[in-house]
């Protein structure tokens, strides 16, 4: 979608200076913006007695932006060993990291354990085992199966590798008992980029009713219970934003029914990544080339290393604007990078206002799984990360890959094993 005109406020008119500063390919990052969205998301669920954001730290691992959430009274979800230092590198505290992996291998429990520990949050029964020391308070992540549907990003429940079957799941929570937990957690994620937000009026309601499920089988009461992820924001124009508002007072509605039948209620905890830093991110790129063949490409100084979105996704929708081109007359074109990949491109058959070399673009909401997932295939280099903060100054807060990062795991000790 396009950015907030709040967003664009800030930037557009420094735009200029930043670029001639810095250079670009760069992302930059709107702090006033991200706070502005923690600050919604914590007054929709501010009704229920506990309510905690665990930010996913694999949409922006950046510690500038982790600070950002940490100051905001957010905790950090982790997937990677990688993550946890990132958020033990911030002082965050033990039960302000949630570690949700899957596949976990014995170098992750024991990160996990070290430094005080984590809430840990199992992804499969046969892990239970394979814990070095159970902890005191235990999460499983819970896969509905055919009881639920999931989307398009994150697929049908029964099919995706994640979680625990329903029909394992209060054997889960009686093994981890017998193993020594005492506290208990409830976790689910079943869909991503989701818009609709009776989906996850129906996530809280369906955990509530296995948190009762359970905690009458085996004499348990849950702590919390974690809706995961996945909410959504609209990169399509023709899409609305998911209404938070609406969402927050239905899912208070299901914990005031609880309170009321139970005479308590668990926490709630989310673990937005998208939603909160998404849109208040900008991939901004300079016009090197135009060519004019069967198409007409316009072509950038960045490439799918620095945003594979619109390559992974169908060429989900990135919204661009042209800077100091609004309301020019347009053509069609396809603005693509300099990678050997045909798919390299940030928009395909989009009206844009003529493009000549030199001209900067925006490419928007790019401040959630844009730099965080790209790659050095063909030798490229991932772009510098920036901040436009609150008090109007912009930071460096990554700088630019170089050759020799990329070249830095060539030089090494030799081992040789002699056969």
């Amino acid at each position: 979608m396009p950015m907030s005109q709040a967003f664009k406020d800030r930037l557009y008119p420094h735009l200029p200076a930043i670029v001639s500063h810095y250079g670009t390919p760069f992302h930059i990052y709107d702090e006033a913006g991200i706070r502005e969205t923690g600050r919604r998301l914590q007054a929709a669920f501010a009704d229920i007695p506990v309510f905690r954001e665990y930010y996913a730290v694999k949409a922006l691992p950046n510690p500038s932006i982790l600070a950002i959430m940490q100051d905001m009274g957010f905790g950090f979800d982790c997937s990677s060993i990688t993550e946890l230092m990132l958020g033990r590198q911030l002082g965050a505290a033990p039960e302000d990291i949630m570690f949700t992996s899957n596949n976990t291998s014995a170098e992750d429990f024991a990160a996990a354990a070290s430094e005080g520990g984590c809430i840990l949050n199992l992804d499969d029964i046969n892990l239970i085992d394979k814990v070095p020391e159970m902890p005191e308070l235990i999460c499983f992540r819970y896969n509905p199966g055919r009881r639920r549907t999931g989307n398009d990003i994150i697929g049908k429940p029964e099919e995706a590798k994640y979680g625990v079957s329903h029909d394992q799941i209060v054997e889960a929570y009686r093994q981890a008992q017998a193993k020594g937990a005492k506290r208990f957690g409830l976790h689910t994620m079943l869909a991503s980029n989701e818009l609709h937000y009776s989906y996850m009026v129906q996530t809280a309601a369906m955990l509530l009713e296995l948190v009762e499920m359970i905690g009458t089988e085996l004499g348990i009461r849950f702590e919390f219970i974690n809706i995961g992820g996945g909410l959504g924001i609209p990169y399509l124009p023709e899409h609305d934003p998911l209404n938070i508002e609406a969402m927050g007072e239905e899912i208070t509605a299901l914990f005031v029914d609880f309170q009321d039948r139970h005479g308590y209620c668990p926490a709630l905890m989310m673990e937005s990544g998208r939603y909160m830093t998404g849109p208040h991110g900008a991939l901004v790129v300079r016009a090197i080339n135009r060519k004019d063949i069967y198409r007409t490409y316009i072509g950038v100084d960045a490439c799918m290393s620095a945003l594979m979105r619109p390559a992974l996704y169908g060429a989900y929708y990135h919204h661009i604007e042209v800077l100091g081109k609004e309301g020019c007359d347009t053509e069609v074109v396809d603005v693509v990078g300099s990678l050997c990949e045909n798919n390299d491109k940030f928009a395909v058959q989009r009206p844009l206002p003529k493009i000549v070399d030199g001209d900067i673009l925006i490419i928007q909401d790019s401040g959630a799984h844009g730099h965080a997932m790209g790659f050095n295939y063909n030798g490229k280099m991932r772009p510098q990360e920036l901040l436009l903060t609150h008090d109007g100054t912009v930071r460096l807060i990554r700088r630019e890959e170089r050759p020799e990062d990329y070249f830095a795991t060539l030089r090494f000790e030799e081992k040789v094993l002699a056969l």
